[in-house]
C-alpha cells in the first residue's frame, strides 16, 4: 500500500473517529500529521510544523474573540430587541430579519458556527413568541450564516478566494460571494417553508389523535416553556404566545461595539487589512473600554473548533508536502472530463463536509480545484461557486458543527425531532444541491 494512499486513509479515520466519538478531529490529524509525515514519508518535524496554518489561525482566534464580546456585552441583544420592534405584529418579517442578522455577522467575518451560535437561541425563541416552527427558525439561521460565509472577509470566502486567485479569477470574489448569498436566501425560503407545512401537518395529526383542538398558528414540534396540550413533546397552541418586545438600552458599550463592527469592515474591505488582524484591533479596543468581558470571552471561544480546522489543515499541509495530493488531483484528472470532475468534486466536498469541518473540507480539496477551474472550457467563478455551495450546504448536518449548535439551541423535547430532521434535510441537500449548482454555474456556465 503506498504512502499517500495510507496518509488518506488516516484523514478519513480521524474524520471518522470525530464524527462519532468525542475526539477531536484535529488533535487526531496534527498528532497524525507528525506520524506520518515524519516516520513514514522521513520528512523532517521542522517541516511538518511549517504547514501549521498561522494565518487562518490569527482570523479564527481574533473573528471569534470578537464575536464572543459582542455576544457577551449585550450587542446581540440589542440587535435582536430592534428586530423585534421592527418586525411588529408581521409574523413573515421575523424569519426574514433572522436571516439577515446572521447573514451580517457572518459577512462580517464571524465563523459561520459562531454566527449561528450567536443568533440560533434568539431566532427559536422568537419564532415560538411569533407561533412560527423553531425547526424552520433554525433552517433559516444556518441558511443566513451561509449566505454571509463567502464574503472576503469570512474563513470560508477567504479560502475560496484564495481557489479564486489560482485559478486566475481573483476579480470574481464579490461574485462568489453574490451567487451564494443568493442561493442560501432562496434555500432559506424553501427550507423554512417545507419545516412549516412538516410541522404543521405533525401538529394537527397529534390534536386529531389527543383530540384536542388545533390552529395554523403553531410553533414546531415542541415550544420553549411548557403549555397546555403538550403531549409527548409535541405543543398544540391556540395562538402564538405574544407580549411585548423586553427593551434593551442602547448603553454607550453596545454602540461602541456596533461602530467597531462597522470599522472592521472598512478595514478588511477598503483597506485590505487581514480580518485576523483587524478583529484583533477591534476586540483589544473593546476589552480596554469594558475590561471585564476579556474572562468571559476568552473561555467561551470555541476552542475545540479551532483546533479542529487548524489541526486537519495542517495534515492537509503535510499531505501536499508527500505529494499526496498530487496523487489524487492526477485520479480526478483520469476521468478525463474537467465538467464531470467538477460533478464528482462537489459531491465529494458535499458528503464529507456533512460529518467534518467545512473550513477543513475546502483545504482539503482547494488543491484539486485549480485545475479543474483552469480548463478553457469551463468557467473558473462557476466551478468554485459550485464546490463552494457544495461544500457548505450540508452544515446543517447534526453531526456539523453549526447542526449541533443549532440542536443545542433546540428546546430539550425537540432533540431527537430535530436530529432526525436536520440528518434528513442534509441528505436531501447531499442528493440534490451539487448537481443542481454544477448544471447551473459548471454547465450553464452562469458567472
Amino acid at each position: 500500500m503506498s504512502i499517500p494512499l495510507v496518509a488518506f486513509l488516516v484523514l478519513i479515520a480521524a474524520f471518522a473517529i470525530g464524527s462519532f466519538t468525542k475526539i477531536n478531529a484535529g488533535l487526531i490529524a496534527l498528532v497524525a500529521a507528525f506520524g506520518v509525515g515524519t516516520l513514514l514519508a522521513g520528512l523532517p518535524i521542522t517541516d511538518v510544523i511549517s504547514e501549521f496554518p498561522s494565518g487562518l489561525f490569527f482570523v479564527l482566534v481574533g473573528a471569534t474573540l470578537l464575536f464572543a464580546i459582542v455576544r457577551i456585552n449585550g450587542t446581540i441583544d440589542l440587535l435582536a430587541y430592534w428586530a423585534e420592534c421592527l418586525a411588529g405584529h408581521r409574523k413573515m418579517l421575523v424569519p426574514v430579519l433572522m436571516f439577515l442578522l446572521t447573514a451580517v455577522l457572518a459577512t462580517a467575518g464571524a465563523f459561520t458556527p459562531a454566527a449561528i451560535a450567536i443568533v440560533a437561541p434568539v431566532a427559536l425563541t422568537l419564532g415560538s413568541r411569533f407561533g412560527i416552527s423553531t425547526l424552520g427558525m433554525g433552517l433559516v439561521v444556518v441558511q443566513g450564516a451561509n449566505a454571509g460565509a463567502f464574503s472576503p472577509v469570512n474563513p470560508f470566502g477567504v479560502l475560496a478566494n484564495v481557489m479564486l486567485d489560482d485559478a486566475g479569477a481573483s476579480a470574481d470574489s464579490l461574485k462568489l460571494f453574490t451567487y451564494c448569498f443568493v442561493f442560501n436566501a432562496l434555500l432559506a425560503f424553501v427550507a423554512y417553508a417545507a419545516a412549516q407545512k412538516i410541522m404543521g401537518r405533525r401538529l394537527r395529526r397529534a390534536a386529531e389523535q389527543s383530540g384536542e383542538p388545533s390552529s395554523e398558528n403553531v410553533t414546531s414540534a415542541g415550544t420553549i416553556g411548557a403549555a397546555p396540550g403538550t403531549r409527548a413533546g409535541v405543543s398544540v397552541l391556540t395562538r402564538p404566545v405574544r407580549t411585548a418586545p423586553v427593551k434593551v438600552a442602547a448603553t454607550p458599550i453596545r454602540v461602541l461595539t456596533l461602530a467597531g463592527l462597522g470599522v472592521l469592515l472598512a478595514l478588511t474591505t477598503v483597506f485590505g487589512i487581514d480580518v485576523g488582524v483587524a478583529s484583533f484591533v477591534i476586540a483589544l479596543a473593546l476589552i480596554v473600554a469594558n475590561s471585564s468581558v476579556q474572562k468571559s470571552a476568552v473561555e467561551s471561544m470555541p476552542w475545540s473548533a479551532i483546533l479542529l480546522v487548524t489541526g486537519i489543515v495542517t495534515y492537509v499541509g503535510m499531505l501536499e508536502a508527500i505529494g499526496a495530493l498530487e496523487e489524487l488531483q492526477n485520479g480526478i484528472a483520469g476521468l478525463g472530463n474537467s465538467s464531470l470532475a467538477a460533478l464528482v468534486t462537489s459531491y465529494v466536498v458535499a458528503i464529507v463536509s456533512a460529518f467534518a469541518s467545512t473550513t477543513g473540507t475546502l483545504s482539503v480539496i482547494s488543491p484539486l480545484v485549480t485545475p479543474i477551474a483552469l480548463d478553457p472550457l469551463l468557467s473558473p467563478i462557476g466551478v468554485i461557486t459550485a464546490i463552494a455551495i457544495s461544500a457548505s450546504v450540508v452544515d446543517v448536518s447534526p453531526m456539523s458543527t453549526s447542526g449541533a449548535l443549532l440542536m443545542a439551541s433546540a428546546p430539550p423535547t425537540d432533540e431527537r425531532l430535530f436530529f432526525r430532521a436536520l440528518l434528513v434535510w442534509a441528505v436531501v441537500m447531499i442528493a440534490v444541491v451539487p448537481v443542481l449548482v454544477w448544471f447551473c454555474f459548471v454547465q450553464l456556465g452562469i458567472g
